[in-house]
């Protein structure tokens, strides 16, 4: 016997070696899954059961768990593979179970008998198949079994049983816990259905329901969690036929006649028609059913059934095919002597009765009888609030939003279920907590204080995890509550506060020992004498606090110049620049202080570090409320996506962010912003929705997917080659300029996207010319539904708290100029630390840190907020002024070539697809529009005008509309948030950009 024990230490390289004798050389080994693959090869193939029964025999005597790592899975089966050096095939295979060696080894010494005596004696040994062993219940047994198809998917399976205690103080049940470990985190839709079917398949007894839990080798927290239903298709069936499901009630009464006789029914008004034909019956020899045997059997089921809203049924006996029937006889049902029992269930459902519009709704989305079976279906919770109804549907994979809302929401409707005045559909995969998506609609207009929540679905002990909202900070909104109810409750709260500030305020005071109570004697109070104490040094206090102010408003006003800045080149004055500027007052100081001046404080300097004249006023410029920033959010999305990189980082990011959107509002959106960086900073999808509301066109979802250095090459390419028909909005606004279309310089972008993994996929993919008509249109999720993402308002306790520091600081001389303080201190620190670096110093002056953070860090819509104001006094400082020839964007313009050719290729495309094309030439300033640019600008505008003769194609030209405001940009040619705030307040004015109509 070759066969060595191997020490925990060896490979499982060495050990197949010394088991079978082959050299290490001829020795392959891989473990995918739960499953181990051997290759033995040599000059001359291995004989095959000579090989397999030293491999065995080692098997037998050795735990092969302990040769691999213990973060590998456990082992279930091997697969033993021969072949000759050379080959690409082996030339035999078999399996190892190894729950079952000793059977293998008995079969396999039975052949090396048959070889030798030449003997024709069938092998005596049975192998029983993991799914036999799977049926009886046993944990072990079911993963070997799942792992045979998991495991090609590199998915080791796990399986435990775990008790659970039921809500509803029912005895403990068991639970199957199935653990998927693989090294990467397949999708769920992949594993879901396929685990669900072989689950299922068993007919396990004993559990309600199992649990799939896929994890990432090495982390600790589960990838995903799926529920699969393991109740009985026979108990499914029942509970259908109950409700008096025809196909529920015809496949029962089959399995009820053993098969022989194939049954059918047919339901008309409340009598049930049951035809009773020959099971296989090809020649059409068979004899009819028996009426005696099929009413014997067909009578006691339909009684213990007791169908609901069916008063009698009609049996039928006769040949397939046949118009007349050789026997007939009818049958009364429960429900002529129960009349709870002759109600049908559609009148039930019309009356609210939530069970019947349960099982209406599941029977609407499960209309595949065998695949409900097969998978569990879709499974349908309903709760009632107030006056919404809220259905949540779940299954394996998550129902698609257009495959079930507009069914539940016609359904619904047609009930006219008394004091429902709306619904609210949401979709999840089984076993998880939260929605995938939600839909809402009103069948009449419901007064409402604040949005609705998702509700909480009561769970039961047949169910795992039902929908309950997670215990998180964030606010939870109450729609029940009234006017009058909200009105009692601020009242009661502010009487507890008034009390409660009143009782703190006096403890505080008492603590302080400078009052008393006035009841309190002064021989109770020893420590009356403080209050003199307390009084003095207060005073001190305060006039130290005085004087040092004073002090050090001296010194500020004799470090400030007092001269003034010349005019700059574009007209304007540095002083009125900056007395636009309120954010620019306080960027020299950036990185040195947190703190910024009150907003009705008026700085000593100005942006350009002059003083500036006292009758300079600060304009607040209005804006869009910033949002949350969706930078990380991206970068992990574009880090998960399945889809290749397109080489150009900010593409990725903005795509996986509108992906997220799409999949998140199920729903494309109804307005796409597209372009370049010009179309990233120059509108805001939030204050242009918020303005078409204001013009009639309410909850218009729109998204900026702007990307820096875009080019009508790289916007064809998106359009119509990385968004899929689905994902097309309904009107496209680009925004951009001449840049864009200049096709004699080199596009950048777009070589870089060309270059990338991703273009080639996109080009790979076959294009489906669908009409925008023809795609699901959703209906607009109520405002209810949307989560806002604004920054709350400001709390009455930060006014007051702002109210007194601002009155406060009109008072005193240095507060105003209390960022020069700590600058003057920080160059005295700097003199006294010649080794300090003043980096921190040039960064702030250049004031263009925090600005270049905030450059990449875009919000949820796409859009990139920037605060900035330009300018040109403080820009120049830092930036080259940079003529219309010798800037590369302009480099051999010419607007004909391949930028041309991508917009008419983009301009047919929208035509086909029904969208809408708006192009809007972006708004820039003089110091930008040089007498160079204006040239290539004006060739860019004739271009424009003879693309405006096309119908489809509208063209809006801004680019002169602000051009002395610079308030309006960051850089002489991009928009700040209040730039692009002011546009979008003139694009949803424009009566010539045809905006959709919910």
């Amino acid at each position: 016997m070759k066969t060595v024990l191997p020490d925990r230490q060896q490979s499982l390289l060495q050990w197949v070696s010394q088991a079978t004798g082959i050299n290490t050389f001829g020795v392959k080994v891989r473990l995918r899954g739960n499953d181990l693959h051997i290759l033995c090869e040599g000059t001359e193939c291995p004989q095959r059961w000579r090989t397999l029964s030293d491999l065995l025999q080692a098997l037998q005597q050795t735990d092969v768990d302990l040769l691999t790592s213990k973060e590998e899975p456990s082992i279930y089966q091997v697969f033993v593979y021969g072949r000759r050096k050379g080959e690409q095939r082996p030339k035999w295979c078999h399996r190892v179970y190894l729950n079952q060696i000793d059977k293998h080894l008995e079969q396999v010494q039975q052949a090396l008998l048959e070889d030798s005596e030449k003997s024709k004696q069938s092998a005596g040994a049975l192998i029983v198949s993991n799914e036999s062993l799977a049926r009886q219940g046993n944990p072990e047994a079911i993963a070997r079994y799942l792992s045979e198809t998991l495991s090609m998917l590199g998915v080791s399976v796990q399986a435990k049983i775990k008790l659970y205690k039921p809500k509803n103080s029912q005895p403990e049940e068991n639970r199957l816990w199935i653990f998927c470990l693989s090294s990467y985190s397949p999708d769920a839709s992949l594993l879901a259905e396929p685990i669900a079917q072989k689950l299922r398949y068993l007919k396990l007894s004993g559990y309600q329901d199992a649990v799939i839990v896929s994890q990432v080798i090495g982390e600790t927290a589960p990838d995903w969690l799926l529920r699969v239903d393991l109740t009985p298709p026979e108990v499914m069936l029942k509970e259908w036929a109950r409700w008096g499901d025809v196909q529920a009630i015809a496949r029962l009464l089959t399995e009820v006649l053993s098969l022989k006789v194939a049954v059918q029914a047919d339901l008309k008004e409340s009598t049930l028609h049951i035809f009773c034909t020959p099971a296989y019956d090809p020649l059409g020899i068979a004899a009819i059913p028996d009426k005696v045997m099929c009413l014997e059997a067909i009578l006691p089921q339909l009684e213990a059934i007791a169908p609901q809203g069916i008063l009698a049924a009609t049996v039928y006996g006769q040949k397939a095919g046949d118009n007349q029937p050789t026997w007939i006889d009818w049958l009364a049902l429960p429900a002529t002597k129960h009349p709870a029992f002759a109600i049908s269930p559609l009148d039930l459902a019309n009356t609210g009765d939530q069970p019947a519009i349960v099982f209406l709704l599941e029977r609407l989305l499960n209309p595949d009888l065998d695949w409900r079976l097969l998978t569990g279906g879709i499974r349908v919770l309903l709760l009632k609030k107030n006056d919404l109804l809220h259905i949540m549907c779940d299954a394996p994979v998550c129902p698609g939003r257009e495959q079930v809302a507009s069914k539940i929401t016609q359904f619904i409707r047609q009930l006219k279920i008394p004091g429902i005045m709306g619904i609210r559909v949401y979709g999840r995969r089984a076993g998880n907590k939260e929605p995938f998506w939600h839909y809402g609609l009103d069948f009449e207009h419901r007064q409402r204080l604040v949005p609705e929540a998702t509700p909480e679905f009561a769970a039961t002990s047949k169910y795992f995890n039902d929908l309950v909202s997670s215990e998180t900070n964030e606010p939870i909104l109450r729609p029940d509550l009234t006017t009058q109810e909200v009105q009692t409750f601020v009242t009661e709260v502010a009487r507890d506060w008034i009390a409660t500030a009143s009782a703190t305020a006096k403890k505080f005071l008492l603590r302080s020992q400078l009052f008393t109570e006035t009841h309190q004697s002064a021989e109770a109070n020893p420590d009356a004498q403080g209050l003199k104490v307390a009084l003095v040094w207060g005073t001190l206090g305060l006039l130290l606090t005085l004087q040092t102010d004073w002090v050090l408003g001296q010194i500020i006003a004799r470090a400030t110049p007092t001269n003034i800045l010349p005019p700059s080149s574009s007209g304007q004055k540095a002083s009125l620049t900056s007395g636009k500027n309120q954010s620019q007052k306080t960027t020299f100081f950036t990185s040195t202080s947190k703190t910024k001046s009150p907003p009705n404080q008026s700085s000593v300097f100005n942006a350009s570090e002059f003083t500036q004249s006292d009758d300079t006023s600060i304009k607040n410029l209005a804006a869009a409320p910033l949002k949350e920033k969706a930078t990380s959010t991206a970068i992990l999305l574009a880090a998960r996506s399945q889809m290749p990189s397109f080489n150009v980082r900010q593409l990725d990011e903005q795509l996986a962010l509108y992906k997220q959107r799409l999949a998140r509002t199920g729903s494309r959106p109804d307005v796409l912003i597209i372009g370049s960086s010009r179309a990233l900073r120059g509108v805001d999808p939030a204050a242009l929705s918020k303005a078409l509301a204001a013009q009639g066109y309410p909850n218009i979802d729109v998204f900026n997917f702007g990307i820096n250095g875009a080019t009508a090459q790289v916007v064809d390419f998106l359009i119509r080659h990385v968004l899929e028909p689905s994902e097309l909005p309904k009107i496209i606004i680009w925004a951009d300029g001449a840049r864009a279309f200049n096709g004699g310089r080199e596009d950048i972008t777009f070589k870089s996207i060309a270059a990338s993994a991703g273009y080639k996929q996109a080009l790979q993919k076959t294009p489906i010319a669908a009409n925008s008509n023809d795609l699901p249109e959703n209906a607009v999720n109520s405002p209810e539904e949307k989560t806002s993402e604004e920054k709350p308002e400001i709390s009455t306790y930060e006014a007051v708290n702002q109210s007194l520091s601002q009155a406060l600081a009109s008072l005193s001389t240095s507060y105003q100029n209390r960022d020069q303080i700590k600058t003057l201190l920080q160059k005295q620190l700097f003199t006294l630390s010649p080794n300090q670096t003043v980096a921190s110093e040039k960064q702030s002056t250049d004031g263009t840190s925090d600005e270049s953070i905030s450059r990449q860090a875009v919000d949820f819509d796409g859009f990139l907020p920037l605060s900035i104001r330009f300018n040109p006094a403080r820009y120049y400082q830092k930036h080259s002024r940079v003529s219309g020839n010798y800037d590369n964007d302009y480099k051999s313009f010419q607007v004909e070539g391949q930028q041309d050719a991508a917009c008419q290729e983009l301009l047919q495309f929208a035509q086909s697809q029904k969208i809408s094309l708006v192009f809007v030439n972006m708004p820039l300033t003089e110091d930008y529009l040089d007498p160079v640019r204006k040239q290539y600008e004006q060739q860019f505008q004739q271009y424009m005008l003879r693309l405006a003769t096309n119908p489809k194609f509208i063209y809006r030209d801004l680019s002169q509309q602000w051009i002395k405001t610079n308030d309006y940009f960051s850089d002489p040619s991009h928009l700040n948030r209040f730039g692009a705030y002011e546009v979008s307040k003139k694009l949803a004015n424009d009566p010539m950009i045809p905006w959709p109509v919910k």
